[in-house]
Order: structure tokens, then C-alpha cells, then sequence
């Protein structure tokens, strides 16, 4: 063999070589280019939003909103016993919801937007106006900086804790419930609705009351959640004759009760910080 065939022996050699590394070259860049396609159409698929909704929880809570609204319409007309019930008819529904998307799994980022903005109208505004129409108007600028102060509460009461959730201990809201809240002050029109007490015999006590409750829900006050409750267990036979008990005075008088219960709840908190400086 001569020296040229040699030579072009291992040129061949070597151009075969560069022709095999640009071939895995361009296996390796047709394989990056595929993943980056399918990464940036899976991060477009996650991107969209989805395009429906879920119904049954949703049902929930626009019957709370409903209700919530029903009560400011009934509070203009002068009808304050049932734009007191509404609210209650409200917190029902509030908490059925939640309960209904998780056993459901249901849940949906849509969903707990929407339960929110329902909660202010239902625990915020409703009951602000329901006591400004009942007790508050005569007052004039006393009466509605006191139910401002109260639904300015509640709004900046549920934007905490929709900004704390995954934070907060479970056993402990930080601040008076905006359920509650509304309940206290709904519980209050209702009993004295049902006493024959007008708004304007109380109306200075009404004027502590509103706003006193907005700032509790803005407060760094411990309330117990319940959350960690177990209904599954057993309990004292004791426990089912007291709450045999309770069902039968809430049918009998449901209008002082459930204020009594809210008002101690309200206090509860309250108590408990003088409970932990005293010991």
C-alpha cells in the first residue's frame, strides 16, 4: 500500500469520525429541543385555566350570599327580625360549603375566592347596614362611623385569613370569626325584636356593640376553632343529655339563645386573656 492510499485511508477515518460526532450532536439537540416543546406545551396546558366549575359547593355559597343580600333588603323594608335570621341562615350555609367541597373533593381555588367575597357581603356589610337601618341612623355620624368601623373589620379580618391560611394553628382563629361577629350583632336585633325593643331604646349600647365586635375580628384575640372536635368518638352519656338540652332551648327560645351563645363566645376570647395574666 502506498503513502497516499494510506493517507486517504485516514482522512476517511477521521471525516466518518466528525460525520458520526455531529450525527450524536444532532440526536442530542433534536432530543433537547423535543423536551423543551413538550415542557413549554405542558407549562401552557397548566397555565389555562380551567374552564369550569364546580357546582354543588358553589350552590352553597350563593345560597349564603343570597341569604346575606335578602338581609339588607328586608332591613330596608323594616323587616329586622328576618334580616336577622337571614344572617344566621347565612352562617348555616357558610359552613356547609366547605364541608360539602372536602368530603365532595371538590375544592378549587374559584371556589374559596368566591366563599369570601360571600362571607363580606353576608358577615360584612349585611350586618353593618341591618344595624345602622335598625339602631345606628339616628345617631348620624356616630351611627354610620360605628357600622363602618364594624364591616371595615370584617374585610380586613377575612383578607388575614385567607393571607394566613396553612399558617394559623388549626385549634385557634387569631381574631373574632367573622361568622360570629355577625352573629353577635344579628343576635342582638333578633332578641330584641322579639322582646318588642326597638333599635332607638338601645341604640347607644348598639353603638359600642358594632364597632367594639369589628375591632375584636381584627384583634390578635385567640378564639377556639373547634376544628380539632371529634364527633366519631365516644363521649359521657352526660354530653348527649346536655346536648338534648341545648336542642331544646334553641327550639323554645332560638332568639336568646343563640345571642347568649355568640355573646359568650365573643367574651370567651376576651376572658381568656385575663385568665393567662392572672395565672
Amino acid at each position: 500500500m502506498s503513502i497516499d492510499d494510506t493517507q486517504m485511508k485516514n482522512t476517511d477515518i477521521e471525516n466518518s469520525g466528525v460525520n458520526e460526532t455531529n450525527a450524536g450532536l444532532n440526536t442530542e439537540s433534536a432530543e433537547k429541543a423535543t423536551v423543551e416543546q413538550s415542557t413549554e406545551s405542558e407549562e401552557k396546558v397548566q397555565k389555562q385555566p380551567h374552564k369550569g366549575v364546580y357546582l354543588l359547593p358553589n350552590l352553597f355559597t350563593t345560597g349564603a350570599l343570597f341569604s346575606g343580600f335578602y338581609s339588607i333588603i328586608a332591613a330596608m323594608n323594616g323587616e329586622f327580625g328576618n334580616a336577622a335570621i337571614a344572617i344566621f341562615i347565612s352562617m348555616v350555609l357558610d359552613g356547609l360549603d366547605g364541608r360539602v367541597a372536602r368530603f365532595t373533593r371538590t375544592q378549587s381555588a374559584f371556589g374559596a375566592e368566591y366563599d369570601s367575597l360571600a362571607d363580606m357581603v353576608s358577615f360584612g356589610i349585611a350586618p353593618a347596614l341591618v344595624a345602622f337601618t335598625w339602631a345606628l341612623a339616628p345617631l348620624g355620624k356616630v351611627g354610620w362611623i360605628a357600622a363602618f368601623i364594624y364591616a371595615v373589620g370584617a374585610a380586613l379580618r377575612l383578607a388575614r385569613f385567607n393571607t394566613m391560611l396553612g399558617v394559623e394553628e388549626k385549634r385557634y382563629f387569631t381574631g373574632l370569626p367573622s361568622p360570629s361577629a355577625a352573629a353577635i350583632v344579628a343576635g342582638v336585633i333578633w332578641a330584641a325584636t322579639e322582646k318588642g325593643v326597638s333599635g332607638s331604646d338601645i341604640a347607644s349600647w348598639m353603638a359600642l356593640l358594632v364597632p367594639i365586635t369589628g375591632l375584636l375580628m381584627v384583634s390578635n384575640v385567640k378564639y377556639r376553632s373547634f376544628k380539632d372536635l371529634n364527633l366519631k368518638g365516644r363521649v359521657p352519656f352526660v354530653v348527649l343529655l346536655i346536648s338534648v338540652l341545648v336542642l331544646i332551648l334553641v327550639a323554645l327560645e332560638p332568639a336568646i339563645v343563640l345571642m347568649g351563645v355568640f355573646c359568650l363566645y365573643g367574651l370567651w376570647g376576651i376572658g381568656g386573656i385575663f385568665f393567662k395574666a392572672l395565672r
